[in-house]
């Protein structure tokens, strides 16, 4: 996070609204329905970001596929003296 200079009547702006902030959250955490209701919100929330974060990243292509591989055919070989040996071995 980048750290800004505050004036001092942006500090105190700041830490009267985060006291109410935090005050708002105790109201709610003892609130269960409020807390579930929100708790809900949330994973609502966390499934629509996940959706656009897949989109952007098909927008810069982050999730390329990687190209099929071409592999040439496989060039099938006389039997040498040695492979025919191991192979009659095998059998």
């Amino acid at each position: 996070m980048v750290t800004q200079r505050l004036t001092a009547e942006e500090k105190k702006w700041r830490a009267e609204s985060d006291a109410y902030t935090l005050l708002q959250v105790t109201e709610i955490e003892m609130d269960k329905t409020r807390f579930n209701a929100a708790k809900k919100k949330v994973k609502e929330i966390i499934v629509k970001k996940e959706k656009e974060l897949k989109a952007a990243k098909k927008v810069v292509n982050v999730e390329k596929k990687k190209p099929a591989v071409k592999r040439k055919p496989a060039v099938k070989r006389k039997p040498t003296a040695k492979r025919r040996i191991i192979r009659k071995t095998k059998k």
